[in-house]
């Protein structure tokens, strides 16, 4: 097997055939571009942005399933079918003051069996490991798993991390109908934690959407707009009250969308408990060793929310120090996730400092 080293050595020419989606094809050389760059100052003080939530697609992988860009029902926009160097990409970094991307792809392979999910994430991850080595200033990526095989998904995850040089793994908010809370899945979990690397939870398109066809249908868009953060609030609400984050206290987890939901009304998670006792029994590993609100203490959140009082808000419940940027980039839905954090009322400079940049530079393994 090689080893990162000569893994790193050989990524330029590894790196033909990747494409944005979020990773658009890159070229190996370094991408420079062509617009002036945007910097972002606190307070005098240049400030390192890092966007934990961008997307990225890698056609020579969605090939083995029978997929390509831009086909009927994939729903990517313009940008991830067109963008084929990574200077592309940088020009829109640079135009909203974003230093740093760490890319992901929403799982679609969930349902593939172990040999091609096993053929299917290694094409995947060397070629993330490349298009960062092309560009190590401006992207990290989170190692792609098969996590409808966990014990697959848990050899993939390190690999993913000691081979490739990946900082984490992105993974959906639930896998083909099963929660992520699931015992089955312990030994992905038990992985992460022992590496100490970052888990960015994002939720599947045919998740809870796919539960409730009839109540999401009409007008508004309602099985994204509804459909995702419901389903993020379902797959933390699980990880709470089923054991999970007792039994791997260590995880660092971050939820995407602002953790859906669930932040939003987390009181009634709490109270829950305390009206009906007997529906919070714990696990049988015993009660939870918190209320069910402490929990949220410790995950992370993106601030993919669009207000400056529902940034207020999730720092009241959460505090700042779970907070970091989110873009959901080449999606469409914000532009402006660096000015929401400086123009969030009540945080101090430092809280923005770390909102913006810092917390994500420590979690990912970024230099400041």
């Amino acid at each position: 097997m090689n080893t990162r080293r000569e893994f790193l050595e050989n990524a330029a020419g590894a790196l033909v055939g990747i494409a944005f989606v979020g990773c658009g094809l890159m070229t190996a050389a370094p991408a420079r571009a062509q617009m002036r760059r945007r910097e972002v100052v606190v307070s005098g003080r240049r400030v390192k942005v890092v966007d934990v939530h961008a997307h990225c697609a890698v056609p020579e992988a969605m090939a083995l399933m029978g997929l390509k860009l831009g086909a009927p029902g994939t729903s990517l926009p313009p940008l991830l079918h067109v963008a084929t160097q990574a200077s592309d990409r940088i020009r829109a970094m640079d135009e909203q003051g974003i230093d740093v991307e760490a890319l992901s792809i929403n799982p679609y392979w969930y349902k593939t069996d172990r040999d091609l999910a096993s053929h299917l994430i290694k094409i995947q991850n060397e070629k993330l490991a490349a298009a960062c080595a092309a560009n190590p200033d401006r992207f990290v990526a989170f190692a792609s798993v098969a996590l409808q095989h966990p014990d697959l998904a848990a050899q993939q995850l390190e690999e993913g991390v000691k081979k490739y040089g990946l900082r984490g793994a992105g993974i959906g908010g639930s896998v083909n109908g099963e929660e992520l809370s699931d015992p089955k899945f312990h030994p992905f979990w038990a992985k992460a934690e022992q590496l100490g690397v970052l888990v960015f939870i994002h939720p599947q398109g045919a998740g809870v959407a796919a539960e409730i066809p009839g109540r999401l249908k009409g007008n508004g868009l309602l099985e994204n707009v509804i459909g995702n953060p419901l389903e993020t609030t379902i797959a933390l609400s699980h990880l709470i009250f089923e054991g999970t984050l007792d039994r791997f206290p260590g995880l660092k987890i971050c939820a995407a969308h602002g953790g859906g939901y669930l932040p939003s009304y987390a009181g009634r998670s709490d109270q829950g408990c305390l009206t009906f006792p007997d529906r919070c029994p714990g696990t049988k590993d015993g009660p939870l060793k918190k209320k069910p609100t402490e929990y949220l203490k410790q995950l992370y959140y993106d601030n993919i929310m669009f207000t400056p009082e529902a940034m207020r808000h999730l720092v009241a419940e959460v505090g700042s120090s779970q907070l970091v940027v989110g873009t959901d980039f080449p999606y469409p839905w914000t532009k402006t996730a660096v000015d929401l954090v400086l123009d969030t009322p009540g945080l101090s400079d430092a809280e923005r400092v770390a909102m913006l940049g810092g917390t994500a530079a420590k979690l990912l393994g970024i230099n400041a």
